[in-house]
């Protein structure tokens, strides 16, 4: 009972550890540029854990309501591109930053979402499904978005998404809930461990993320830091509201809000760079901090809520 305890009071924490290595990867970030090749198996940790607390039974239930997936698609690729456009405008921003804004907007879902959502007690299964629809959607989709508010055509890379949605969200995924569901009753004791070893690994995989973009960073201008919180604050809003107002329950609320806020700017810093310039990547690359921020504090505030 008393190392229950402290797990939740470790993981209940988990903006503060966030912030705490953000900074210290901020100011030696020398110390975490050599763990980039780990961001991918960490996910990947994150998610079987996920899977962990996971069982079949779970996805069947989501699966009898697809109604509010097309929800939560439709305001991801709806209205977060428009959001973004429009913010671009309001704020002045340039014509490249503000590319880098439309394409984070048209983006699908991150794997972060999954994450937030977990330590939210939000519907795991039911984010995760949202985050595959998304990614699916995302293909045919973000050049669409890209060439009607940009008039450029963007190349997505097909393979590479649908094989990292593979790697790093389903396998692990579904390896943990195989395990969960058979052996469940055994394993029990172990349940605690599992969020505290995602957000030991969220925590380490911020702190790298933070040490790659040091020089963005550094150079940051105060408009694109507002259009970026701007832009996920009026996801989370709408991402909240929509099914509020819909009648969806609390759980369901929580989980459209985190995946519709937190995209897969990781994809968007690739492709700006690729086909657009560095400016256009700064967005993404903001963002890609800035959304565990906010997600975590989500999290936070929800987890306390129901303890």
């Amino acid at each position: 009972m008393v190392i229950q305890t402290m797990i939740n009071r470790v993981v209940n924490l988990f903006p503060v550890w966030a912030i705490i290595f953000s900074a210290f990867a901020f100011s030696y970030p020398e110390i975490f540029l050599s763990f980039k090749s780990m961001i991918v198996p960490l996910l990947a940790v994150v998610m079987f854990s996920m899977g962990m607390t996971l069982s079949w039974t779970d996805f069947k239930v989501v699966l009898k309501k697809p109604l509010v997936v097309v929800i939560a698609v439709a305001i991801q690729f709806l209205l977060m591109p428009l959001f973004a456009y429009l913010i671009s405008i309001l704020l002045g921003l340039s014509v490249e930053v503000m590319t880098g804004m439309v394409l984070v907007g048209a983006s699908a879902g991150g794997t972060a979402s999954n994450v937030m959502c977990y330590l939210a007690k939000g519907n795991v299964a039911l984010s995760i499904l949202m985050t595959v629809v998304s990614t699916v959607c995302a293909v045919i989709l973000m050049p669409a978005l890209t060439y009607l508010y940009l008039h450029q055509v963007v190349p997505v890379p097909v393979e590479g998404m649908l094989k990292s949605l593979l790697l790093i969200v389903l396998l692990p995924v579904l390896a943990g809930t195989f395990l969960n569901s058979i052996f469940g009753k055994g394993l029990k004791k172990l349940q605690p461990i599992f969020p505290l070893l995602s957000s030991c690994s969220i925590v380490f995989i911020i702190a790298i993320i933070v040490a790659l973009n040091h020089d963005n960073l550094s150079n940051l201008a105060l408009p694109i830091l507002l259009a970026v919180c701007l832009h996920n604050f009026w996801g989370l809003m709408v991402g909240y509201a929509i099914p509020w107002l819909l009648k969806y329950d609390a759980r369901t609320c929580r989980t459209v809000c985190i995946e519709v806020a937190m995209q897969n700017s990781g994809l968007s810093v690739a492709l700006a760079v690729k086909y657009f310039s560095v400016a256009a990547a700064l967005p993404g690359a903001i963002f890609s901090i800035w959304h565990n921020v906010s997600g975590s504090l989500l999290a936070m505030y929800w987890r306390r809520l129901d303890n």
